[in-house]
Order: structure tokens, then sequence, then C-alpha cells
């Protein structure tokens, strides 16, 4: 059964999880959920969603992508949502998302890999993010045949206490999101090479005057500061002494320009 795997991604790990699920699984394809506009039609037997978990739920630019979304009520449906050991109710919620579209989510996978939420730290010792690569590789190698074969499994979810604090927060912070970009900053070392506005994601970042502005629409990916060939980019007071993090195996022009990108 042809599969074919969306991702929504800032600093690599949803891309590196998709692009090695296509390779487990044989018969499938990638494509990147911001290079699609208007109404989306996979013609494959089986769609597989990969996103990262914001603030303990679903981004809003996924949610955005779910509902442009077309499927017959014969294609296979799964999800794998990939976080830093916290996803909370995230692939409950996506249930509830595709019921509403009268569609069932057959599947729906909890991946932990290294923190990429740069406000709150690093990613984690060598040590650590070693161990998530090959934990999350081994994970990845028992979906595939899951996937391939159409099978269905349970939709995972975090213990209760996180469903019940974090899926409050998601719901207090969700609308606020796209203005928390507020706190992002730049310091002296920025070049004005642009990196930040062509790799975002949700298209939130122009260049006025060889410095980044931020448009208001963020997601929080924060894929800004990490790809920062000089690491000039700041959010709030702590992230100058945090190193930065994205995946190894996931270089920067493997990133897809989202259609919106505003021109700088």
């Amino acid at each position: 059964m042809a599969t074919t795997l969306y991702y929504y991604s800032g600093t690599g790990n949803s891309l590196w999880a998709a692009r090695r699920l296509a390779e487990l699984i044989g018969d499938a394809s990638i494509e990147a959920m911001v290079q699609h506009s208007g109404a989306v039609r996979p013609q494959a037997g089986a769609v597989l969603l990969v996103f990262p978990v914001h603030i303990w739920g679903i981004p809003g630019a996924v949610l955005d992508f779910i509902e442009r979304l077309e499927l017959s009520k014969s294609t296979w449906l799964g999800a794998v949502a990939v976080n830093a050991g916290q996803v909370s109710r995230t692939l409950v919620q996506l249930d509830h998302a595709c019921a509403q579209r009268g569609w069932r989510l057959q599947a729906g996978w909890s991946l932990v890999m290294p923190s990429n939420y740069i406000p709150w730290g690093g990613p984690g010792s060598e040590a650590l993010q070693r161990r998530r690569f090959d934990d999350a590789g081994a994970k990845l190698q028992a979906i595939a045949p899951l996937v391939r074969e159409g099978r269905s499994a349970p939709v995972e979810r975090g213990p209760l206490w996180q469903r019940a604090l974090f899926t409050a927060l998601y719901r207090m912070s969700f609308s606020r999101v796209p203005a928390l970009d507020k706190s992002f900053w730049t310091d002296g070392k920025c070049n004005g090479c642009g990196l930040c506005a062509r790799i975002c994601p949700a298209g939130n970042i122009a260049m006025a005057d060889g410095k980044p502005t931020w448009q208001h629409r963020c997601q929080q990916c924060l894929a800004c500061i990490q790809w920062c060939p000089q690491e000039a980019l700041q959010y709030g007071k702590k992230t100058p002494a945090y190193p930065r993090y994205h995946h190894p195996e996931v270089e920067v022009s493997q990133l897809p320009r989202p259609i919106s990108t505003p021109e700088g």
C-alpha cells in the first residue's frame, strides 16, 4: 500500500523521522505540509502525519493542514507526534479533530527526541541525545511494518497528570502563540544573512534594514534561533547561555521554503 507522509518541521526532528519512516516503509513518499496551499488530496492508500508537539498540543499550522486535507473513507490514517517526553493529550486531540472530519485515526505514536525548545534550556547532554536518537530509531522500525500493512494501533497518550495539566495550558495559550514572537531579538552578531526568514515554516520573518522582523504569526518552532549560523537570534533573557540544537542528520538546505514566506 503506497503511503504519503506529510510532515511539519522546524529544527529537523520531524523531517528526520518522516525520512526514516519512508525508507523503512518502502513504497512511500514525503511531502512538507508548508508547501501545500488550498485543498490537499493525497492519492496514496495510506497517509501518515508527522509533526512536533508545540506547547503540549498540535501546532496551529498542522490543524490548518488537517482542515484542508481531503481523505476518502478507505484511506488509512496515522500520525507520529514528535516530542521531548511530554506528548500529553496531543494524539487524542488529533483523534478528535479527525473524527470531526469523519475520519478515523487508526494509529498514533509518540516519538521522543531531543528538546528544541531553547527558552527552557538546551537539548540535554550528548549521551542523552544519542540515547533518544537510538530509541527513536528503534521505535520507527517497529512502526513501519504497521503502516505498510495498514494495521491499527492504540493512540498513545501521556499520563493522566499531563493530560489534565498540560491540556489546560495548551488551551489557554493557543490563541496567544502567534504574538509570542514579541520576545525574539537579535544581538550584535547578526549579519543580516536572512537565513531565518528563508527557513521559518510559518513564513513569519521578513528582513527590514538587514535585520529580521517578526510578523506575529509565530508557531513557536524556534527554527530561527536554532539554525542561525551566528547564534545571533535570542528569545527572552536566557537563550544567549544555552546551546543550539537541530537534528544532526538534517541540513538547513533540506528544509522546505513555505509558500507564504514574505520577501524581505
